[in-house]
């Protein structure tokens, strides 16, 4: 009876023993739950990331420009409205602005100061625009505006800094012309690309005795090759992958680029400019494709007048009438570390004026979107004359 017990209890003790066994087996070969299983999977996940190479993407950003924007006498009273007592410059751009917006960083020439009504509005010789200008030129879909020309002082101190303030009150911004010393160079992320900006003018009219000397060493960007080396490296070492001058050089009303343009056009690019701007000639020069340090960089020696009254009937030279937007697409590769042209598209432009109550109405055409479409004989000699005159130039290389 006595080994009767002894072997019931062994028994159980065995069974006990393989039950546990079983049941540390069962535990240890399936998931413990869905948290362990996330946590597994997430430290996969980071293993993975650690182990993939540098940035493997491109994205690309589009720069559009425009050449030389003023606003004579004509244009002024054109825009007024006496039931409003104010000016009206957004029908100039109406036809032009969807390719303006299209952009993603949009570049003019702003050639005139807005000093204040208080001392009147005039045309040349002495700009002084209204405030109406530059907020046509927001609507149209601007957002840098270039304030280094030879008119940035023709109000003197003043003019530029309320011209300055003004432009920044409607949202936008200004290169080359400066209320304080040392202001930081601008540089604009658009598309994950860093963009350098930079605007020089070869003088001001005279002007330039409105200014103190020191005045005039940092509240205006005044042609200096030492300078614009220095800026160029200046936005390099800021982290710019692509470098934009717009500067305002050369000979009015010459349908060629000067020997100073083309050395200086060509030494920029060797200091790291990839894309220049030309404005001042009032008439388009041609285009360049400069290759060095591997790529092509981009150079136009002027854009011609985006809107003005210079025409046949007023200076007689119909080449004034002429303008280009140009537009730019930069394509940036994460993994090479570089940053590329890789199209430029060309959008000839011309300026129709025609009258309506005896005022002066100015409209800025995209040639090839009217030139199958404008009915008036004598308008429609006018566009393809100017289309013909303008590709020519920009197809010489």
């Amino acid at each position: 009876m006595k080994n009767k017990k002894i072997y019931i209890i062994f028994a159980l003790l065995l069974i006990l023993l393989f039950s546990s066994l079983y049941y540390s087996f069962y535990m240890n070969s399936v998931p413990k739950d869905e948290t362990s299983n996330d946590m597994i999977s997430h430290e996969e996940e980071k293993k993975i990331e650690k182990e993939k190479p540098i940035e493997d993407r491109k994205t690309t950003a589009t720069i559009l420009a425009a050449g030389d924007v003023m606003f004579h006498a004509p244009q002024i009273k054109g825009a007024y409205d006496s039931s409003t007592h104010a000016y009206d410059f957004k029908d100039n751009f109406k036809y032009v602005k969807k390719y303006v917006e299209a952009a993603d960083l949009a570049l003019v020439n702003f050639e005139t100061v807005t000093a204040g009504e208080n001392i009147g509005f005039k045309g040349y010789p002495n700009f002084n625009s209204p405030m109406e200008s530059l907020e046509a030129l927001s609507y149209a879909g601007f957002d840098i505006l270039s304030t280094a020309n030879n008119h940035a002082l023709d109000q003197g101190k003043n003019g530029l800094l309320s011209t300055i303030d003004n432009i920044e009150t409607i949202g936008l911004k200004n290169i080359g012309t400066y209320r304080e010393k040392n202001e930081p160079l601008l540089i604009e992320k658009v598309n994950d690309i860093n963009i350098g900006l930079l605007s020089y003018t070869y003088g001001c009219n005279g002007m330039e005795c409105t200014l103190s000397q020191e005045e005039l060493s940092y509240m205006i960007n005044i042609i200096d090759e030492d300078k614009i080396k220095k800026d160029i490296y200046k936005l390099k070492e800021m982290g710019s992958d692509i470098v934009v001058v717009f500067i305002h050089w050369g000979n009015e009303y010459q349908m060629e680029p000067s020997e100073e343009q083309m050395k200086l056009g060509r030494k920029m690019v060797e200091w790291g400019a990839n894309i220049v701007f030309g404005s001042h000639p009032h008439v388009i020069q041609k285009t360049e494709i400069v290759e060095y340090g591997g790529k092509d960089n981009f150079i136009i020696y002027s854009l011609g007048n985006f809107l003005s009254n210079q025409r046949r009937e007023t200076i007689k030279n119909k080449y004034t009438e002429d303008g280009i937007m140009i537009n730019i697409e930069v394509e940036k590769d994460f993994a090479k570390g570089e940053t590329i042209i890789k199209n430029v598209k060309y959008i000839p432009t011309w300026v129709k004026k025609y009258n309506i109550d005896g005022k002066a109405k100015y409209e800025i055409i995209p040639i090839d979107e009217f030139i199958d479409k404008e009915t008036n004989q004598e308008i429609l000699t006018k566009i393809k004359e100017s289309y013909e005159n303008t590709m020519k130039k920009v197809s010489q290389q």
